[in-house]
């Protein structure tokens, strides 16, 4: 029996396989460590911050939106104890869309429903769906008024006789108007309700009171009455519906910060 170890260089020679196999584990190990390395910050200062971003883009909106007002009562009111044969005591603002300078207005309303609609898509983050769609209604009626024209009516622009046939852009511009003004309404009550669930009583009845003023203006003006004390009470409600609007995006604004 022959009991000399075996010493032969194929016997001596290690084996490849393990080598490889441990590198190859070693190689997925330190791969798994470096894909699993990233920076976890504390579910607090994620949402803190993602919070602010989202407050800040509403802010801006709600800002902006509040801006419709001051600007367009400006406008509104220069022009109308500037114009020629202008009356506010028969005339509604939407008429200043006519004559030669009407395109003022014109711009006036459409920039202002732009602006609107801004404060709406910031109303929606802070309020609710509902008031954003309905605020988005009105401040595309106001846009419209100043695409879709009245018709020249009751000595204005001068020289117009005092009654006229409704054309389809002067329908277009009454439809635009009466449903713009609709939502607007609604869009009282639903916030007027959202300040009452709050607990926010003054701003509630402040809610309330506005569409409550400008809905009888507004069937006052739409039953065709052309009389002085109609068409006052119709620009005071206008008015008022445009301090409110300043007013409840403003607050909004704030809270949002």
């Amino acid at each position: 029996m022959n009991t000399t170890p075996n010493n032969s260089p194929a016997t001596m020679r290690p084996t490849a396989q393990p080598v490889a196999d441990a590198a190859a584990a070693g190689n997925k190990q330190l791969a798994q460590s470096a894909g699993s390395t990233h920076v976890r910050f504390p579910a607090g200062v994620a949402s803190a911050t993602g919070g602010r971003v989202g407050r800040m883009g509403a802010g801006l909106l709600l800002g902006l939106g509040a801006l419709a007002g001051p600007s367009n009562l400006v406008v509104v009111l220069t022009q109308a104890f500037t114009r020629d044969g202008f009356d506010v005591r028969r005339h509604a603002g939407s008429m200043l869309t006519l004559g030669d300078h009407g395109w003022i207005q014109s711009a006036n309303f459409v920039l202002t429903g732009l602006l609107v609609v801004l404060g709406a898509i910031g109303l929606g983050r802070v309020v609710s769906k509902r008031a954003a769609r309905l605020l988005t209604v009105f401040g595309l009626g106001t846009a419209a008024g100043g695409v879709f024209l009245p018709d020249p009516a009751l000595g204005f622009p001068t020289g117009v006789p005092e009654t006229a046939t409704m054309s389809w852009h002067g329908a277009a511009h009454f439809a635009a108007g009466g449903i713009g003004f609709l939502a607007f309404i609604a869009c009282c009550v639903v916030v007027g309700n959202h300040f009452r669930r709050t607990s926010n009583r003054i701003w509630a009845a402040a809610s309330y009171t506005t569409g409550t003023l400008f809905l009888a203006a507004f069937a006052g003006i739409a039953s065709g009455s052309a009389g002085e004390t109609t068409t006052l009470a119709f620009w005071a409600a206008i008015i008022i519906a445009w301090i409110w609007l300043t007013a409840t995006l403003n607050r909004f604004r704030l809270t949002a910060r």
